[in-house]
């Protein structure tokens, strides 16, 4: 939200002709500790509801997607995320039987994101795994669309490149801890425990019970546990040079006059999805200044056609599907209680 206000602050909240108001609603509830289906559905439907809605920037989760994408899919309201990776919200054949049609119940398309999927993140989430002389990994994951889903992207593409997958299970994210279960998967002797799975979901509990079970393997997660939070749990101690993260598109501090703005206008550093609450901002204004009328149509199209985009992640074009073009993942290890950024992950080999 940090991001997205300050897209808003630098165009002084005008967009063309219009004044534009941001609001921020939330699916998550205190007592759940995460986001809710019935949280997303009242927000989408509030949202389809109101006429004076425009643009719906979000969600953050890709199982919360979902939920609101269809509904936002009948008011024609555009989505901008700024976080969900879930092949199968846009692209055909890569998710679920019936994704993405499901999503779209009147045909068109609506939904954009201007993060890289799953399928970029896990392949190279593996490659770099073998980089790092790894041969054998346990594969845990939080049982939710975005994490069972880039861990399985992960164990399919570790087996292709001859990385023997001692297991893949997923765990009870209501446990308190997991000391048990490191136990039983240190007897099978892994060099690496890859996690799919957010902090929220218990990424850094699980870091931490690796090394409480005396565990000696590295881990690994996705973007979902890059975040301060993340070391916090788990104990700086336990990750320090042994967790590894991966993140879609570039590090933050590849992005320096964005870190500069950020840094004066909230007095601390981004967290990596900042930046991608930012640009989302910038498309929403765009789209809303290109079409530059009140109409939720004209405005899913000013977006969708956007092509050689000056974003502030690069030059970018939206494809048909709403998927950006840019396919940076980095990579980072944990190091004095921070993420430093290690190199850009690249496609790879096939074998």
């Amino acid at each position: 939200t940090n991001g997205i206000r300050m897209a808003f602050e630098e165009a002084d909240y005008r967009a063309g002709d219009f004044r534009l108001e941001y609001l921020d609603w939330d699916d998550a509830t205190a007592a759940a500790a995460n986001w809710t289906a019935e949280g997303e559905a009242a927000n989408a439907d509030a949202a389809a509801k109101d006429p004076d809605v425009m643009v719906f920037i979000g969600p953050f989760n890709s199982g919360a997607a979902k939920i609101s994408m269809p509904i936002l899919n009948i008011a024609g309201v555009l989505m901008i995320s700024p976080a969900t990776t879930w092949p199968g919200l846009t692209k055909p054949g890569l998710g679920d039987f019936g994704e993405p049609d499901i999503y779209r119940p009147t045909g068109k398309v609506n939904f954009t994101r201007v993060v890289p999927g799953d399928d970029l993140q896990g392949t190279r989430a593996a490659n770099w795994a073998k980089e790092l002389g790894v041969k054998k990994v346990y594969v845990l994951d939080d049982n939710e669309v975005y994490g069972r889903g880039i861990a399985t992207i992960f164990r399919e593409r570790c087996q292709q490149l001859g990385l023997e997958v001692l297991g893949h299970e997923s765990i009870d994210v209501k446990a308190q801890e997991f000391r048990s279960l490191m136990t039983s998967i240190k007897a099978l002797g892994p060099d690496l425990i890859y996690f799919g799975g957010t902090t929220q979901s218990k990424g850094g509990q699980i870091a931490k019970d690796m090394i409480g079970a005396g565990l000696d393997a590295k881990f690994m997660g996705p973007d979902g546990c890059y975040e301060q939070v993340f070391i916090t749990s788990a104990g700086e101690e336990n990750v320090n040079g042994r967790a590894y993260i991966t993140f879609g598109g570039l590090p933050p501090e590849r992005l320096e006059a964005y870190m500069d703005r950020y840094y004066k206008r909230y007095d601390q550093r981004p967290d990596g999805y900042a930046v991608y609450g930012y640009e989302c901002g910038r498309v929403a204004l765009e789209a809303i200044r290109r079409a530059n009328k009140k109409d939720r149509a004209a405005i899913v199209e000013a977006a969708l056609s956007l092509k050689d985009f000056d974003g502030t992640l690069g030059r970018w074009s939206f494809d048909k599907n709403g998927d950006i073009s840019l396919e940076m993942i980095s990579g980072f290890v944990v190091e004095d209680g921070k993420f430093k950024f290690v190199k850009l992950l690249g496609p790879g080999e096939t074998k």
